[in-house]
């Protein structure tokens, strides 16, 4: 049985770069995980890991993975109050400012929720919610009868 010798490429463009990985600046649950088995690959065999010291780290891990989950549903949750509260304004007078110190007063007439911050229209004009200083019901006048 012959092998055949194997011959370098003559041309350059036939080489391909690895893939470069982007570094992440966020400490996650793939960090930790990726630490651990590092650590664990890494371990003296005659010195092994204390078993207390991975299941604290283990509960780090959880830990921080519920801290997440609880952080990602208070902004979704702060979200939908914004849109609630925006959605609310339709109807009502209300009172904002502009970026050169004038304060308007108009009717909301309707509300986008295309940005992260919703925007409430106010005389025609597209208002941020945040920059929204007050709001009034309107008076309702009873019909009188003679």
């Amino acid at each position: 049985m012959t092998i055949d010798a194997v011959s370098a490429a003559s041309n350059a463009s036939s080489y391909v770069a690895p893939a470069t990985r982007t570094p992440s600046q966020a400490m996650d649950s793939e960090v930790f995980m990726s630490l651990l088995v590092t650590q664990l690959q890494n371990q003296d065999p005659s010195s092994p890991m204390d078993t207390n010291e991975m299941i604290a780290q283990t509960t780090q891990l959880a830990m921080m993975e519920k801290l997440t989950e609880m952080a990602t549903a208070s902004e979704e949750g702060f979200s939908l109050q914004m849109r609630t509260s925006a959605a609310a304004m339709v109807g009502q007078t209300v009172t904002y400012t502009t970026s050169d110190g004038t304060e308007i007063t108009g009717t909301a007439t309707s509300v986008s929720f295309a940005d992260a911050v919703p925007t409430v229209t106010v005389n025609g004009e597209p208002v941020a919610l945040d920059v929204i200083s007050g709001v009034v019901t309107p008076a309702v006048t009873a019909a009188t009868t003679a």
